[in-house]
C-alpha cells in the first residue's frame, strides 16, 4: 500500500496503523517526505500522533550518534507548520544536549514540557537531575528526580 493509497483509506485507524507501519520502514532518504505525506493527511491529529510517534522513535535511537544533528535539521523543516511537532525536537535536542555534556541553559529545561522533565528526571545528567528535583513543574517531577538522586547515591 503505497501513501495515496493510505490516504484515500476512510477509516482513520486503518490510517494511523498503515502509516506507523510505512514510518517504521522508510529509507532514510525519503524518510523527510513521507513525513510531509502523512502531515496532509486530512484528520491533522492522527496524523501528527503517527508523526509525534516516529520522531520519538527515531530522535531515541539517534540522540546520541552525530547523524543526529543532521536528521533534527532535515525533520525539522518538514515540520516547521506543526508547532507541536517542531517543539518536541527541540525538546529532543535539548535532551541530547544534557545527557551527552552539550552545552544547555537550565532555564531551557525549566520551561520545557512535562514530558521532558520527566524524561530527564530519570537521566544520567546530575546537575539537570538536582535542577528538576529543586524546580521541576510539577511534584511528580521534583519526586521523581529526588527519587534518582537517591538511587544514585546509594550506587
Amino acid at each position: 500500500m503505497n501513501v495515496h493509497d493510505i490516504l484515500q483509506n476512510p477509516d482513520e485507524h486503518v490510517r494511523f496503523a498503515a502509516y506507523l507501519d510505512k514510518l517504521e520502514h522508510v529509507a532514510e532518504a525519503t524518510e523527510i517526505d513521507l513525513v510531509s505525506r502523512v502531515l496532509t493527511d486530512a484528520d491533522l491529529t492522527m496524523a501528527q500522533s503517527a508523526v509525534l510517534r516516529h520522531l520519538d522513535r527515531r530522535a531515541a535511537a539517534l540522540y546520541p550518534d552525530p547523524a543526529y544533528e543532521g536528521w533534527a535539521q532535515a525533520m525539522t523543516q518538514a515540520t516547521i507548520d506543526h508547532p507541536f511537532l517542531a517543539q518536541r525536537l527541540r525538546e529532543w535536542s535539548l535532551f541530547r544536549a544534557i545527557m551527552l555534556k552539550l552545552p544547555w541553559q537550565p532555564e531551557n529545561l525549566l520551561a520545557s514540557t512535562n514530558w521532558l522533565q520527566l524524561k530527564t528526571a530519570v537521566g544520567t545528567n546530575t546537575e539537570a537531575i538536582e535542577i528538576l528535583a529543586e524546580a521541576g513543574r510539577t511534584k511528580r517531577i521534583r519526586n521523581t528526580a529526588r527519587i534518582s538522586l537517591n538511587h544514585r547515591s546509594e550506587s
